[in-house]
């Protein structure tokens, strides 16, 4: 997944903006302009790494005489004391940029590395780790890259991306099989129907209406082994619904083919990485 570099200059561009204003008051008055430094990123914990690119595309933005030299990947497992990247430029320059840089790097990772547990509490059943839509508003595509680092997979990026209906859409649209006859009898061949239930019955019925992937909604572990069953190949099977890293692998168990966490983006714990600058 390549990360398209005029939404990631953007984004830089809208963070910096918000963080700096118009002048860095410690920095602009303490340093001279001209000074130059040598700072590196240093990881205070175990985990994967992502952003690293990212991370170095602020420091380039603000100091085109910026230089690196990046020891590690996206996707890299990194050890507490890591080096992780060394680099210099202009002393101001790399202090305004610092928590952006951050902020973007540590976000990142720490997707990265909750993904990445998950898809190993799942190692050994038929269970892929998704993502879902509940990311931060403007950083969808830098989140949803980040599950892929951590060895996930990505659910849809948009409303364009598929027809997931989902209870309200039910509740609104007459039911599951008038919702989906409708939908077939208007979307592309290209487009699949999801369709979200809440209970065995409903899981019945979208069987029986033809969806394509049939969620079992916040369903209890035994539900869903007998969801699996019934609906035996005829659909793809989704879990959702608070699942967490504490019981992901009791959910892998019961046979579905997706585990979509939305913690993975929404509520992640950020990944210590520090910027050290040389004396």
């Amino acid at each position: 997944m390549i990360l398209p570099s005029f939404y990631v200059d953007s984004l830089i561009k809208a963070a910096l903006a918000e963080d700096i204003n118009y002048i860095d008051i410690s920095a602009d008055y303490l340093i001279d302009e001209a000074q130059t430094n040598e700072a590196y990123f240093v990881a205070k914990a175990d985990g994967v790494l992502c952003g690293i690119d990212v991370a170095m595309r602020v420091f380039e933005m603000l100091d085109p005489e910026f230089s690196k030299k990046v020891n590690f990947k996206d996707g890299d497992r990194v050890k507490k004391g890591d080096v992780i990247a060394e680099f210099s430029g202009h002393t101001t320059l790399l202090l305004k940029g610092e928590r952006t840089a951050l902020n973007l790097i540590q976000h990142m990772s720490g997707i990265a590395t909750a993904t990445n547990e998950a898809v190993k509490l799942c190692k050994g059943t038929r269970a892929q780790i998704t993502d879902t839509r509940k990311t931060l508003p403007g950083m969808r595509a830098l989140q949803k890259y980040a599950v892929t680092c951590g060895g996930g997979k990505n659910h849809r990026f948009n409303l364009s991306d598929c027809a997931m209906l989902k209870d309200n859409h039910i509740d609104a649209g007459g039911g599951i099989t008038n919702a989906v006859k409708t939908l077939r009898g208007k979307i592309g061949h290209t487009v699949m129907i999801e369709v979200e239930t809440r209970n065995l019955e409903e899981v019945l019925e979208a069987v029986s209406a033809g969806a394509d992937i049939i969620m079992l909604d916040n369903m209890s572990n035994e539900d869903m082994e007998k969801a699996v069953k019934i609906i035996d190949g005829r659909a793809k099977t989704e879990a959702s619904g608070g699942i967490t890293l504490l019981n992901v692998a009791e959910v892998a168990r019961t046979g579905v083919d997706i585990i979509s966490l939305g913690a993975l983006t929404h509520s992640v714990k950020a990944f210590d990485i520090s910027m050290k600058m040389e004396k």
